[in-house]
């Protein structure tokens, strides 16, 4: 990797950084923080939240009717999903273990908390909760697939893709045979320095 392409990544992730600090700064605004794991709002602020909360029959008088129909084929997903985190799981206990990779917290990507909220309705929190779990889940399994594809293929696509993760401004560039081969063991060996949890 270039010296120019270096600094440029540095300040994105320095934008980013700074980014993230506003947004926190942002979220104090609503009066909250998180104990043990737990989002504690203060009473007067929950108190507000509430009178914000749609009714159920409000709520699903304003749902247009083919959104109602369609619902069974949305929430149908969650059948393969789960069977989906079940083989995300068994996979990582049996390839991250033997290859030594650092295992991918499934916590730092699955997190419900939104269900704190007092301007969510029963619904909308079960919505909330399904698409916490999904979106989170396949964040969670491109984090695994990203470790596997930085130990087996870390060489950059020829073509520009809409989505990279983290590990891929490190890859190798497309075409280049002799860094893939002087380094990629290098790579393997830094993954490996990492015990699996």
């Amino acid at each position: 990797m270039s010296e120019k392409i270096k600094e440029i990544i540095d300040e994105i992730e320095a934008l980013k950084n700074k980014l993230a600090e506003e947004l926190d700064a942002k979220q104090n605004d609503f009066a909250y923080e998180i104990k043990n794991g737990y989002v504690h709002f203060e009473k007067e602020v929950l108190a507000k939240q509430k009178l914000y909360m749609k009714d159920l029959l409000t709520y699903f008088s304003e749902i247009p009717p083919i959104q109602l129909l369609i619902a069974p084929l949305v929430y149908g997903m969650i059948l393969p999903a789960i069977v989906f985190d079940m083989m995300l799981f068994v996979y990582q206990q049996v390839v991250f273990r033997i290859y030594k990779f650092e295992f991918v917290k499934r916590s730092d990507y699955i997190v419900f908390d939104r269900n704190y909220l007092a301007y969510l309705n029963i619904i909308e929190k079960i919505n909330c909760m399904y698409c916490s779990y999904f979106n989170g889940l396949m964040q969670y399994a491109s984090r695994i697939a990203a470790q596997t594809e930085r130990y087996f293929c870390p060489i950059k696509h020829a073509k520009k893709i809409a989505y990279s993760h983290d590990f891929y401004q490190d890859f190798f560039t497309y075409g280049d045979g002799v860094d893939y081969q002087k380094k990629l063991s290098r790579i393997r060996e830094e993954m490996q320095e990492k015990k699996p949890s």
